[in-house]
């Protein structure tokens, strides 16, 4: 059996410590005990991007906004489905997350974070969102967990009240806001809600081949 290998750590401001191994041809990004991604499970989050980015397949230059790289699989699954005009901005809280992406896990990336739609940025995402009003037609949020903050206690302020209502004003009219989870979360729904969103829940398995456990994507939207 091969054992899997450790290759680096990275602190998570204000939060806990992640650590990158490779078991074979596979990555892993893993918090204490917890298997936050894997190269084996990216199905969800393709998902994330496939669906939201059909949403506003209409939408002439589209902008989208993606939180958090991960391994980059939310950003390689819009830069297949988005027209050449479309600019992507992606907020990385993590700088050793990219520094993975562009070094043990470059073939993986695929050398997305140089597509010129990309644009990238090493902070919060909440902060990007504070700062650019109707400015996205997408928000795509894989950030944590889901709503509640495991990664980072910060993060939580994303999915509060005022996060929501930070997000929606800063989508362009007939934007969509998706966010991913790894589990239901009734009572995050009935907040969307209380933030005058209009809400659909859909169940997505977490493996490309749809096996796996069952991950959930909100789509939030505002008429």
């Amino acid at each position: 059996m091969i054992p899997r290998e450790h290759l680096a750590s990275a602190q998570v401001p204000g939060g806990e410590e992640l650590r990158l191994y490779r078991h074979g041809a596979d990555f892993m990004i893993v918090l204490d005990r917890n298997e936050l991604m894997s190269t084996r499970l990216r199905g969800s989050e393709e998902a994330l991007a496939t669906l939201s980015c059909a949403r506003i397949a209409k939408v002439r230059s589209p902008h989208v906004l993606i939180g958090g790289y991960g391994m980059g699989f939310t950003l390689r699954a819009a830069l297949a489905v988005l027209p050449a005009d479309a600019t992507v901005t992606v907020a990385e809280l993590v700088p050793d997350i990219i520094e993975w992406a562009r070094g043990p896990m470059a073939e993986i990336a695929a050398g997305c974070l140089d597509d010129p739609r990309v644009r990238l940025i090493v902070g919060d995402v909440a902060r990007v969102i504070q700062t650019a009003p109707a400015t996205f037609d997408a928000i795509l949020l894989d950030v944590d967990n889901g709503p509640d903050g495991l990664v980072r206690a910060d993060n939580n302020r994303i999915y509060a009240r005022r996060g929501l209502l930070a997000a929606g004003e800063a989508l362009r009219p007939g934007g969509v806001l998706a966010i991913w989870s790894a589990a239901k979360d009734d009572a995050f729904v009935r907040r969307l809600r209380e933030a005058d969103f209009a809400v659909d829940e859909l169940a997505v398995r977490a493996r490309a081949n749809g096996k796996g456990a069952k991950h959930v994507i909100w789509f939030a939207s505002r008429d």
